[in-house]
């Protein structure tokens, strides 16, 4: 990710669909340091891999820390079907990862907790603006372009659905 600032306002460049994903970890028990520093320093290999094979379709990604306990990582991915693939890819990270947490998760210790959430948001369905930033979240995954050009700026902005 760049730190350069982008002058202006800008939009996500793509007409695309957007597959993101939100992946987390929360530390319950700080003593049970088997449990959850695994998990810890799998995602960074995980990230360091995505990020070297292009072809995977990782297209960017954001840390955050959510206080001493919780971390989440955004990622933005080409399509549904490359992220469920690298989920699934033996000879990958993730999958030998995935069954060395799961056979920890049966100890019942319970010293960390993972979650995950998948979006597939359709083509202009979503709205983007960035206003004198570095690139950011979808931005900086898919690039950025001016307001008139795009269609996905505060011009055109989503309704949210109604409820009730």
């Amino acid at each position: 990710m760049s730190d350069k600032v982008v002058p202006g306002r800008v939009v996500v460049d793509t007409d695309e669909e957007v597959v993101v994903f939100l992946i987390g970890m929360h530390v319950n028990k700080f003593r049970d340091v088997r449990s959850w520093v695994p998990v810890w320093l799998g995602m960074p290999r995980m990230l360091k891999e995505l990020s070297r094979e292009r072809g995977a379709g990782l297209l960017g990604y954001r840390l955050l820390n959510g206080g001493p306990r919780s971390f989440t990582v955004i990622q933005y991915w080409e399509s549904r079907e490359k992220l469920y693939a690298y989920a699934s890819e033996q000879n990958m990270q993730h999958r030998p990862a995935w069954t060395a947490f799961n056979r920890r998760a049966r100890s019942g210790k319970g010293g960390v907790g993972i979650w995950h959430e998948t979006y597939v948001v359709p083509a202009g369905a979503y709205s983007t603006i960035y206003n004198t930033m570095p690139p950011t979240g979808l931005g900086a995954a898919y690039g950025v372009a001016p307001v008139g050009r795009r269609a996905h700026g505060a011009a055109a902005p989503v309704s949210a659905p109604q409820r009730g």
